[in-house]
């Protein structure tokens, strides 16, 4: 059963044209990235999603529920986190919890072990009592988490969650995500411009541009997208290289580093028959490395200028 649903939804501000028609079809207990550039429309996405705005056009389903008729049915559902803490600084981590606890119209007791049992898991026990004001923006992102779960959203929505986090932050937030899909069956909704991040934990990726999805598979389908790829040799020394050089067209040596790049689709087919002409010519190789194209390639190929 698809977890989150949608056909054809269009958005628009006055004459621009925010989305364009997108389709998408998340399973249950899985992690959907959608990535873009700035203005390409995530955020509107998600606000749609999560009934925050109407579309102007399309239908979608999350959790079951049509996001219009079933507006009340969606957010009993669903989890927010956006890109900016919804902490209150005034509070503490501990007074948040409750508050949340009580807009979810929890038991006083059931709220009370919830909150504990959900500071513990994010590592915030020791500071419970803690001004929020006085958090680091790793501890505001956690808790800020902590404080979606406290509803037991079965399908949440991370808006560029790890912004302006530091990489040690960013990784704790990779594993507390990891451990919601895991452990819980949890739905992840990501919107993110980090490339890594999608990289590490999505289950499918779609690329999101002026108001289409212009892709969409595994972080590995959408890498072979991009044509290249390159078969790293290095050599002894330099007479070698030049000797291999000449074997290959439009492979590009560096003396320096005594390296040799030649382009190649990376197949296994493809190294096998680079590995058999240098052993036919007597050149053997140091080294053999195969790069193949990551997230960053596919991105400004498929995107605003890349696309252009």
């Amino acid at each position: 059963m698809a977890a989150i649903s949608a056909n054809g939804l269009t958005k628009s501000y006055e004459d621009k044209a925010v989305l364009k028609g997108i389709d998408l079809d998340i399973p249950a207990g899985t992690v959907f990235a959608l990535l873009g550039p700035n203005g390409a429309g995530k955020t509107t996405a998600v606000q749609i999603l999560s009934t925050l705005i109407p579309a102007d056009g399309g239908t979608a389903r999350v959790a079951g529920h049509d996001v219009v008729r079933e507006a009340d049915g969606v957010r009993a559902a669903i989890g927010v986190t956006g890109q900016f803490s919804a902490v209150d600084n005034l509070l503490t981590a501990e007074e948040n919890m409750l508050l949340m606890a009580d807009l979810n119209h929890l038991p006083r007791r059931e709220g009370r072990r919830r909150s504990e049992d959900l500071l513990r898991r994010f590592g915030l026990t020791e500071d419970a009592r803690t001004p929020v004001g006085t958090f680091s923006g790793g501890m505001r992102r956690k808790l800020d988490l902590a404080m979606t779960l406290v509803g037991d959203p079965k399908v949440i929505f991370l808006d560029e969650p790890t912004t302006g986090l530091d990489p040690r932050s960013r990784r704790t937030m990779w594993e507390i995500i990891r451990g919601l899909v895991a452990d819980h069956g949890v739905t992840i909704f990501l919107t993110t411009q980090y490339l890594d991040e999608a990289d590490q934990l999505a289950d499918r990726i779609a690329v999101l541009d002026g108001g289409r999805i212009v892709a969409e598979g595994t972080a590995e389908e959408l890498k072979r997208i991009v044509p290249g790829g390159l078969i790293r040799l290095r050599f002894a020394d330099t007479g070698r290289l030049g000797r291999a050089a000449a074997l290959f067209d439009y492979a590009v040596a560096d003396e320096d580093a005594l390296r040799l790049d030649v382009p190649g689709d990376n197949s296994v087919v493809t190294v096998k028959a680079v590995l058999d002409t240098l052993d036919n010519a007597g050149i053997p190789a140091e080294s053999l490395v195969v790069e193949t194209a990551d997230l960053d390639d596919v991105f400004l190929t498929l995107t605003g200028e890349g696309v252009r």
